[in-house]
């Protein structure tokens, strides 16, 4: 595949992926891959390589004499990072950041309190820094900054806790938190109190107190379910 019809490929998947989850393709609907073809003037082996990434996310299954059907929600890879930045794209947006924040809820604490017993001093380190740059941008408005250390801290929490089902998560927060700042569901600044939070976790973490490094965790994930509760009821 060339760089141009690589480049051609992202657009159509991104165009395609969104409309699917937007439910412009309701469950059952048939994906015509000649008018795909039409509407965005590519080649069909680049469509059959779009619909070949979308099946594996189990959008959508491809079969002869029925053509490209779209799938029922409840088979979605909700996983999938690509899937999880168009649904947060979309109307139902709200409903996914909750869905995905209770997620975290349940899994980054324990992760915290895994990576107190577990963390390597260069994971301890990391940790630090990157608490520390989110307090660095915490203020005027540099939330890109801000976005940047927030999701390093929490892959090395996730990655220190030593598990590697945690450690595979690390792309669906970094959606979840990149979809929370680019759609506006973040304060101007982050709240003082969340960024507190984030380096006392590192402090418990570099302690090896793994009790307080998951409590602390917690906290953090209450404080942005409440955070949605304002900004995206």
């Amino acid at each position: 595949m060339t760089t141009e019809d690589r480049g051609l490929h992202t657009q159509v998947l991104d165009t395609l992926g969104l409309a699917i989850t937007g439910g412009e393709y309701p469950e059952g609907g048939v994906v015509r891959t000649d008018e795909v073809a039409r509407r965005f003037d590519v080649s069909r082996t680049v469509v059959r390589e779009v619909i070949r990434v979308l099946e594996s996310m189990r959008l959508v299954r491809s079969r002869r004499r029925v053509g490209v059907t779209v799938l029922p929600a409840r088979e979605w890879n909700v996983y999938d990072p690509r899937v999880i930045r168009w649904r947060l794209a979309g109307d139902d947006r709200p409903r996914q950041l909750r869905s995905l924040t209770v997620l975290r809820s349940a899994i980054e604490p324990v992760a915290a309190g895994l990576a107190a017993r577990h963390a390597t001093p260069e994971q301890c380190a990391a940790l630090t820094e990157q608490a520390l740059g989110m307090v660095a941008t915490s203020r005027g408005h540099q939330l890109e900054g801000y976005l940047r250390h927030d999701i390093a801290f929490h892959r090395v929490i996730l990655d220190a806790s030593g598990n590697e089902m945690f450690a595979r998560l690390g792309d669906v927060v970094a959606e979840v938190l990149t979809g929370r700042t680019r759609h506006d569901v973040m304060f101007h600044d982050p709240d003082p109190a969340a960024v507190t939070l984030h380096v006392r976790v590192a402090e418990a973490v570099r302690e090896r107190d793994a009790a307080r490094a998951e409590e602390l965790t917690r906290r953090i994930a209450v404080g942005a379910l409440e955070e949605l509760d304002v900004l995206a009821p």
